[in-house]
């Protein structure tokens, strides 16, 4: 089996609530993903998916990931897709970090890989437990009286765990946080979620003025010691996230007692199968985890569902379904949620398969003795 062509297509991805908003004033409209096909002699076709959170997130942006396409593609072309560790090594050596732009080309690969042996991608990664994920629900940043009853909302939707957007002014967030934590219901879990916006005496407020709450804190500050400062005088559980940006900073976190639950997103740390490798190392220390993505669509929640499923039941803190979040559905297949729940296809490969028609014409090609590239604007309505 070998790769002969990779396209790539621009997808803008509305929400349905009209904007997600977040820590320091950050807010996206519509989202802008990049779908890949990763094309065989064979006439396999895998599928990968990459949508950065805006440009003021990660150090990732959606034209990037393009940008970055055009670099790798060409270099990917007569490798075995199933030659996971190979297409890994080629991808870095085509071209050095970067790893969102690699995301999607390997979550592609694992597809084909999973539709050359006839198996569900969950099977590859570990075998499926459980019937179905537990998922989250993230509520956008709004005053505190909406925020609640949002959650109210959500609950009836199927959703027991939520994470409140926090990061902005002290006062502020510690009455989001109590608003929320009123209407919660026994078997609710409530997660503070400042991603990096709080300096670390901010922190400190909040959470000494929210410590007889049944909350989690998650990546309170930007940088990894200033979160590690605030753990050591907080008994509030502690979440990592935007400081987890690969297996180093992982092991230095493991290796400090830095968390006791770790958010690992897919295409932060490079794709399916090294975000496979960093579950595997919290779960060989028993740290939980949630398993996501920074945003995405059907793809996206495809591949969150057989990562997640393919985790101990135990250590699954909690997954996301990013699909529910828009108003664009483009692959038939995708998982759909259930009462607050997933579930990973049982199909070969990630089981969802998007529409050609609906993808219209591709931005990027490559085949053998050609390219063509056409970047369009980015369009994440920031």
């Amino acid at each position: 089996m070998e790769i002969h062509r990779i396209l790539a297509w621009q997808l803008d991805l509305p929400l349905r609530e009209g904007s997600y908003r977040w820590a320091r004033g950050r807010s996206v409209q519509v989202f802008d993903s990049t779908v890949v096909a990763v094309e065989t002699r064979d006439g396999l076709t895998g599928w990968g998916e990459c949508c950065p959170l805006g440009p003021a997130y990660l150090p990732s942006y959606a034209a990037g990931v393009r940008a970055g396409l055009a670099e790798i593609a060409p270099a990917l072309l007569g490798l075995d897709p199933r030659s996971l560790g190979v297409v890994e090594e080629r991808m870095d050596a085509a071209l050095q970090g970067h790893p969102y732009v690699k995301s999607a080309l390997d979550m592609a690969c694992w597809d084909l890989l999973g539709k050359a042996a006839g198996l569900p991608v969950c099977q590859l990664l570990g075998g499926a437990r459980g019937d179905s994920v537990l998922l989250y629900r993230a509520i956008s940043q709004e005053e505190p009286e909406t925020m609640a009853r949002k959650v109210a909302g959500y609950r009836a939707e199927g959703y027991r765990r939520f994470q409140l957007k926090v990061g902005g002014e002290v006062e502020t967030d510690i009455a989001r946080i109590r608003a929320v934590a009123e209407v919660l219901e026994p078997g609710d879990v409530l997660v503070a979620d400042a991603n990096t916006g709080w300096l670390p005496h901010e922190a400190l407020r909040v959470a000494r003025a929210v410590a007889g709450l049944d909350v989690y804190l998650e990546q309170p500050c930007r940088s990894y010691e200033a979160c590690l400062a605030v753990r050591e005088h907080v008994d509030l559980p502690f979440v990592l996230d935007e400081s987890i940006q690969g297996l180093d900073s992982l092991l230095r976190a493991l290796g400090d007692r830095a968390m006791d639950v770790a958010n690992l997103k897919i295409s932060k740390l490079g794709g399916l199968s090294r975000t496979a490798r960093a579950r595997d190392l919290c779960a060989g220390r028993g740290i939980a985890m949630t398993l996501e993505d920074s945003w995405g669509g059907d793809l996206v929640t495809a591949a969150i569902a057989h990562l997640s499923h393919s985790t101990p039941e135990a250590l699954r803190f909690s997954a996301t379904d990013f699909n529910s979040y828009g108003t664009r559905t483009y692959a038939e297949g995708a998982p759909r949620r259930e009462e607050g729940r997933m579930r990973a296809s049982s199909e070969p490969g990630l089981g969802a398969e998007p529409r050609r028609a609906e993808l219209g014409e591709p931005c990027l090609e490559v085949w053998e003795g050609g390219r063509r590239f056409r970047p369009p604007e980015a369009r994440s309505g920031v």
